[in-house]
């Protein structure tokens, strides 16, 4: 019981020797505040500071939520967008979540005072999110508000990697990530010369297209090494684009192709219809109201328009009349080619023009030369290959006892990766859905076999005929 008494009593004294020193720091400050200047308080502060920093090995950047307390700060945004990525969440004991609607996906976040270790380059980064409450004076009738900061701490010696590298390298990754979470959207000639956008949620990726793989993987490289090429482009001064012709029978993925490079390169598309243009000044309106990043796109570009030859009019009439001359202000091959490659293909970067066609040799020669046209893609029928992404696509399967029998039978006959499609969509079930595809393939071969007899009775008819007037003249 003496030995309780006595822990009690030096407990007791431990206490009140506590609320002594902290009476006396409390009179002190206050002394400090009543009697020190403003001015001169700041400067002790701030050689204190100066004296802390310079014995510490450790330093610190700030970037806050709010320019001067007003304006977003970019960089801030980019950080919290670039340490989502960064952020483990079985080891953080705290998190933020958040979402912009129901339809968004949720973003996890630092939540406040929580730290979390980045290494960039083999340097550690120490990041903590700060939420200070700074009251104003009552008098400005204004309440709380909350100062929220990031702050990064790192070596002395890293402070150039930190300001120079580390920094510029969190800007790129969140404009990386922004870009590539952005809904795309596609849009649409509207009275003439205007565009009308929507959201566009087309899934189709490099990875879902039936085509041959080399092709695929051919123009996944073109696709990337023209987005890292601007100071070339700038170099060699030309404009920073490029033109892809599409050209194949009609169901052979040409606008799925088109959706994936959009899906690929994040790049929003516009779907010109020059039918709905009406002269050259409304076209040249629309292609110089398109964004930078974005995909221009003609569809069957040798029906949509009868496009006037350059050299058309050059031998007319003057003594034309002035109404007969405002009648041929329509859009004109020479209007087009003027934005593909003269100078109003400058107004913009960072774009890819894609002409669509059923016919390249419809075409006039001069919308295929390079330059314009830089590379040809030709959509064919369906292969061997191809076929097998489908059925993948369709039925999740890499092997099925008819994948022979089907492709001896695609050898054998020209049938597009649309037709085939739509055969393996008719059932869930894999079995009937391929079985059913046998009985379509071999359809199309007696289809196709009766076309050539019947082509073939009508040729020897001709010649039959032919025969019988030479032989009547002699």
């Amino acid at each position: 019981m003496a030995s309780y008494d006595k822990a009690f009593e030096s407990y007791k004294k431990a206490l009140t020797t506590a609320a002594s020193v902290a009476a006396s720091l409390m009179l002190v400050r206050s002394v400090v505040n009543e009697v020190v200047p403003y001015e001169v308080r700041e400067m002790l502060f701030s050689g204190f500071g100066y004296l802390r920093s310079r014995i510490s090995s450790e330093h610190t950047i700030i970037v806050e939520k709010k320019n001067d307390g007003f304006t977003n700060n970019h960089i801030y945004n980019a950080v919290r967008s670039y340490l989502a990525t960064r952020i483990n969440a079985d080891l953080q004991q705290r998190l933020r979540v958040s979402s912009m609607d129901e339809n968004d996906k949720m973003m996890i976040s630092m939540a406040e005072g929580e730290e979390m270790l980045d290494v960039y380059e083999g340097t550690e980064f120490k990041w903590c999110l700060i939420c200070n409450d700074n009251s104003s004076d009552s008098g400005n009738g204004s309440g709380s508000q909350n100062e929220v900061s990031f702050e990064v701490s790192f070596h002395k010696n890293h402070k150039e990697k930190a300001l120079k590298s580390y920094l510029p390298f969190i800007l790129a990754t969140a404009k990386a990530i922004k870009a590539q979470e952005r809904t795309l959207r596609i849009y649409m000639t509207e009275y003439s010369s205007e565009w009308s956008p929507i959201d566009l949620h087309h899934p189709s990726t490099f990875d879902t297209l039936a085509m041959d793989q080399k092709l695929k993987q051919s123009i996944i490289d073109d696709l990337n090494r023209f987005i890292k090429r601007k100071d070339y482009y700038k170099k060699i001064g030309k404009a920073w684009k490029r033109g892809y012709l599409l050209y194949g029978p009609p169901g052979t993925g040409k606008s799925s192709l088109i959706a994936a490079m959009a899906n690929l390169l994040r790049f929003d598309i516009y779907d010109l219809e020059l039918t709905e243009v009406n002269s050259n000044s409304d076209l040249r309106r629309l292609l110089v109201g398109m964004s930078n990043r974005s995909i221009l796109v003609v569809e069957d570009i040798d029906c949509t328009i009868e496009l006037k030859q350059r050299e058309e009019g050059e031998g007319r009439d003057k003594s034309n009349s002035t109404e007969e001359n405002k009648g041929e202000d329509k859009v004109t091959l020479s209007g087009l080619l003027n934005f593909v490659d003269g100078l109003w293909s400058t107004s913009g970067e960072e774009r890819i023009i894609v002409f669509t066609t059923n016919y390249k040799e419809r075409l006039d020669p001069a919308l295929l030369r390079p330059g314009r046209m830089d590379m040809h893609i030709h959509m064919g029928y369906c292969t061997q290959e191809s076929f097998r992404i489908l059925a993948n696509n369709y039925h999740s399967i890499d092997y099925h006892g008819t994948y022979l029998e089907i492709e001896r039978l695609i050898k054998e006959v020209a049938v597009t990766p649309a037709e085939v499609a739509e055969v393996l969509m008719r059932n869930d079930d894999t079995d009937v859905a391929l079985h059913d595809l046998v009985v379509f393939l071999k359809s199309k071969i007696i289809e196709a076999n009766e076309v050539k007899t019947e082509q073939k009775e009508a040729n020897n008819q001709l010649d039959e005929k032919k025969d019988s007037k030479d032989s009547d003249k002699n």
